[in-house]
């Protein structure tokens, strides 16, 4: 494809994809349109970097569909000024784009290839206020916390409280919580120290966190 083929094969994923799943914020499409998501997408899957579906990456991880993308940083609303946390730094694309919304962004990933290869990505587009951190966040993450927002690139097949506390009051989580192959998205606020909102968005299905906790189940 010519550069000029690409950027309107990215544009008709954002107003054809992304806005047709209710994806109406002007930032969060303006982002979509100009963050290169061809350069963040395996060679292997190059031909599909605007595609409606989960692109897989190493070690059974996946780029959600970019319409999932997009739902999730709506939702999330991350400001100039806020600080954000990322579990599941994957190709690295998400990652830029929060760099683009907010002020700071750290973003952590418990494959060290996946995070050199994002690091790479990262660093050649020159997106900058990023810190990624290797380490295993399915129980929480609460190193440079609080944080405005939280975004998790994985689902949580249990929901538990392991990043509720790192999370500013009024700041926002994002996470996706059950088993295939129905999943829920919800969006918890922090409304002050003890008491947290929570918001179902829509049903939809991305593989677990590495090492996330799951249900306890009893056999007779």
């Amino acid at each position: 494809m010519t550069e000029l083929q690409v950027d309107l094969a990215r544009l008709n994923m954002v107003h054809s994809q992304v806005r047709g799943w209710d994806v109406i914020d002007q930032r969060v499409m303006e982002v979509l349109a100009a963050v290169p998501r061809e350069s963040f997408v395996p060679v292997r899957c190059r031909n599909f970097a605007f595609a409606d579906m989960q692109l897989p990456l190493e070690h059974g991880q996946v780029m959600m569909e970019p319409k999932l993308e997009g739902r999730m940083l709506q939702a999330l609303d991350p400001q100039p000024h806020e600080r954000v946390l990322e579990i599941g730094t994957g190709s690295g694309f998400i990652t830029a784009c929060l760099s683009r919304l907010a002020g700071h962004v750290t973003s952590v990933e418990i494959y060290t290839d996946l995070q050199s290869e994002a690091h790479a990505r990262l660093e050649a587009g020159g997106y900058t206020d990023i810190e990624l951190v290797t380490g295993d966040a399915a129980a929480g993450w609460e190193a440079g916390g609080p944080y405005d927002a939280i975004a998790i690139t994985g689902s949580l097949p249990e929901l538990h409280q392991g990043f509720h506390r790192s999370l500013r009051v009024g700041g926002r989580l994002f996470v996706i919580v059950g088993e295939f192959p129905v999943m829920e998205a919800l969006l918890i606020t922090r409304v002050d120290d003890n008491a947290w909102r929570t918001e179902s968005l829509f049903d939809t299905s991305i593989p677990p966190l590495e090492n996330a906790r799951r249900p306890i189940r009893f056999a007779l």
